[in-house]
């Protein structure tokens, strides 16, 4: 059985950005990674890259924010426009940090944050490693089964400590058995945040046109974007379409494709060691 190293000591920092609180631990020297976590109930950076800090922290400076409206951090974030709000908060983070550039490395959510951050300031990014990320041809198919388990986490009777099980065994990860009751309890714990549950930071979009803008397929710079990117998503994603992955090739210029067997929306966590492998050879340029 693989044991994963648990993360080691890491600063942590509640840094004003723009007039909103974002917190940060980091580890490590090296060239600097932002790991950017995803969206669902509960979530925040460290517990979301817990099996992969400490790996990468042998050859790189690994920053690791909750985003605005998770974690620690501020809540609440411009509903029309999520994915702006969120690289607008990135990058703010990175001006605070004194970082010109930086590798970005994003989950769901936290995919989407990287990829819009790059697109509207390409010169920030050094190199981007995506997981299942957000928004991949969102307005040509109906949301998926495990997209709707997580934007109604919050609606109808609100959140409650089944649902989120349910969420995270049924859709988010490929073998329900491997998620202890722990994270089941610390993820519960963190979404019913009181100012979480007054202004969930995902939620449907509140128009056509953001959802529109949500869609990077249908933004004509990614065929543009010359950051090179390490795209990888669960063969077996219940949340995020695996055909997103294809698009993204098939569109970006500089894009590689790694499609994980036997593996759900999670990868960073659920092929810990395949993932913490491939994304430090990448960052290294190594590939």
């Amino acid at each position: 059985m693989t044991t994963h190293t648990a993360p080691p000591p890491m600063q942590e920092s509640l840094l004003d950005v723009g007039g909103r609180k974002i917190f940060v631990a980091e580890t490590g020297d090296g060239p600097p990674v932002l790991l950017l976590h995803g969206g669902g109930p509960g979530a925040s950076g460290v517990s979301n890259y817990s099996r992969n800090i400490a790996e990468l922290a042998k050859e790189f400076r690994v920053i690791v924010p909750d985003l605005p409206g998770y974690g620690r951090s501020t809540k609440g974030i411009d509903l029309t426009d999520p994915f702006g709000a969120l690289a607008t908060g990135i990058r703010g983070l990175l001006d605070r940090l004194g970082l010109d550039k930086a590798h970005l490395v994003g989950n769901s959510y936290g995919g989407a944050c990287a990829l819009r951050l790059a697109l509207d300031t390409p010169d920030r990014v050094d190199r981007m490693v995506l997981m299942g990320p957000g928004g991949i041809g969102t307005t040509r198919a109906l949301p998926t089964p495990g997209l709707n388990a997580l934007l109604n986490y919050y609606t109808g009777g609100g959140p409650s400590r089944l649902k989120l099980e349910r969420f995270i065994r049924d859709y988010l990860v490929f073998n329900a058995a491997q998620v202890p009751e722990s994270v089941i309890d610390a993820r519960y714990r963190d979404s019913i945040d009181p100012e979480v549950v007054a202004d969930p930071p995902l939620r449907r979009p509140k128009s056509a046109a953001a959802l529109w803008r949500m869609d990077f397929t249908r933004d004509k710079r990614l065929s543009r974007l010359a950051v090179p990117t390490l795209v990888l998503w669960g063969g077996a994603d219940k949340v995020n379409r695996p055909t997103g992955g294809r698009m993204l090739a098939g569109r970006m210029p500089d894009c590689d494709l790694y499609e994980v067997a036997n593996t759900g929306h999670w990868v960073q966590w659920e092929r810990a060691d395949l993932f913490n492998h491939l994304c430090a050879g990448f960052l290294a340029g190594r590939r």
